[in-house]
């Protein structure tokens, strides 16, 4: 009696995991027609430079930087590459004179003399968050009206800076951010990184914005004017905040600003070497949006339909219904990766480690929800329940 009510049970709980994995195929199905659709509609480059900004204010991009990772080099010159009718000035930051990041920038300084650029070196005791305390540091650095701010790892296109002062000049626009894809420099667990920021955590930024449902403000970039950022406290106000990206953009919009995604996607560079260096990034990425949005991170289980219709193919002991629902899985999962790659203009690579990216992106997905301590940077914090961060 207990045997077989215990196999009715399992059985249920397949269907319930068959149902939610063919809900998530067909979000993934979905989701590869809105990213599809979001670039080939927004993603058109601007007539030229003078015509994409209606304005002839500096532009001060501000650049944190902690040690030399993979690409610095390659990343910071591209920012120097931009076609950007606006006088530029870029500024970098480090907290430690022996950064080694720190001669990557001088070298860079000297190799495009034409541009104006400045290192600060220095630092902020007392605030958690390093990225804002080196921020607030350069903050006096930077002499233009517009202030863009973009993670070390991120690398433009050409066109980048003058696509995100186009979005800017419109009527109420008060942030402009954009999307990214990954992209793995540093082995396979690097690969395995930026296939998730690409194939997982890209489509459902483009699903957000493109149904009114999401308002990202990413490190990617955040490109705002000056008085906007003294308005809401400037970086100060964000010393404490695991989400300060998102947190900058929900004070400009409690300004009665909007703030929008640019069409302009740039390139993430991951350089994650070990799997403990990947899910340990990815795990505070996780907890992250937990902390940001909680129901969007719950409602999230149906960007899982690889991993789900994998479940019920083991607990229905792999009968014809969950073998079919898996396989469409596989195959939704097959054609956003498509539509990524060629929003992106490239070719997918290793994309026969999608499954294997999928569960593991399943794996940190429920391990969000075991705990809230998180590791940046080499330090432990515990994230409280509003977001902040706490040092352990």
């Amino acid at each position: 009696m207990r045997m077989a009510l215990a196999s009715h049970i399992v059985s249920g709980l397949g269907w319930i995991f068959a149902g939610l994995s063919a809900a998530g195929s067909i979000y993934t199905v979905m989701a590869a027609v809105l990213v599809l659709c979001f670039f080939d509609t927004e993603r058109r480059p601007p007539k030229d430079d003078a015509e994409a900004s209606a304005s002839h204010e500096t532009v001060s991009l501000l650049k944190p930087l902690n040690g030399e990772e993979a690409g610095l080099r390659q990343n910071l010159a591209a920012h120097f590459s931009q076609n950007l009718h606006n006088p530029l000035q870029i500024v970098f930051g480090v907290q430690r004179s022996d950064d080694p990041a720190a001669d990557v920038a001088r070298a860079l300084m000297t190799h495009f003399p034409d541009i104006p650029s400045h290192l600060c070196v220095g630092d902020r005791a007392g605030i958690p968050n390093r990225k804002i305390a080196n921020l607030i540091q350069m903050a006096p650095s930077a002499s233009g009206a517009i202030l863009v701010l973009s993670d070390s790892d991120i690398r433009p296109p050409p066109d980048h800076l003058s696509r995100v002062i186009a979005a800017l000049d419109a009527p109420g626009v008060g942030v402009v951010t954009c999307p990214y894809v990954g992209a793995g420099e540093a082995g396979v667990w690097s690969e395995l990184a930026g296939m998730g920021i690409s194939y997982q955590f890209l489509p459902n930024v483009i699903a957000g914005v493109s149904l009114g449902m999401a308002t990202p403000c990413m490190g990617s970039t955040i490109g705002l004017r000056r008085e906007t950022l003294e308005r809401v406290g400037g970086f100060e106000a964000f010393g404490a905040v695991l989400a300060d990206d998102y947190a900058l953009g929900a004070a400009v919009r409690g300004l009665g600003l909007t703030s929008v995604v640019a069409p302009s996607l740039v390139a993430h560079q991951c350089t994650e070497t070990t799997l403990g260096a990947l899910f340990r990034h990815e795990l505070r990425w996780a907890r992250t949006i937990k902390g940001v949005d909680p129901w969007g991170h719950v409602g999230s289980l149906l960007t899982h339909p690889l991993p789900l219709g994998l479940i019920a193919a083991l607990l229905m002991r792999f009968a014809a219904p969950a073998l079919i629902v898996l396989v469409i899985a596989v195959v939704a999962r097959f054609l956003l990766a498509a539509a990524i790659d060629r929003s992106a203009g490239r070719r997918g690579r290793l994309l026969w480690l999608l499954p294997l990216r999928d569960v593991l992106s399943f794996t940190v997905f429920v391990g969000s929800f075991l705990g809230r301590a998180v590791e940046w940077r080499g330090k432990k914090f515990h994230v409280t329940t509003d977001g902040d961060l706490s040092p352990v």
